[in-house]
């Protein structure tokens, strides 16, 4: 397998992973238990899952107005896109 290969089944998986993880706390909280870590879902969306993290917001409709957890995965999102931009065009 390619290194490209490798790192598009590891942003799948991950992205798959983030959204598996908000289900679950849409879940927790409809249920009154323990939550997932707000952490936790802002460091998955960190290290690549944050088109899992946004698909997931809106099929779920979970931490849509949720202040600051949107303003950071938010933040996350646009570092990310900045990230590949310059690796893009190797500024």
């Amino acid at each position: 397998m390619s290194l490209t290969g490798a790192i598009i089944l590891w942003l799948v998986a991950l992205n798959g992973v983030t959204m598996l993880r908000f289900r679950q706390d849409k879940e927790r909280a409809r249920a009154g238990l323990r939550r997932v870590p707000e952490t936790t879902l802002l460091w998955l969306a960190l290290i690549g899952g944050t088109p899992g993290a946004f698909l997931a917001r809106h099929l779920f409709r979970h931490k849509t107005r949720k202040q600051p957890f949107s303003d950071r995965l938010r933040l996350i999102a646009v570092v990310q896109i900045g990230g590949l931009i310059c690796a893009t065009f190797r500024f």
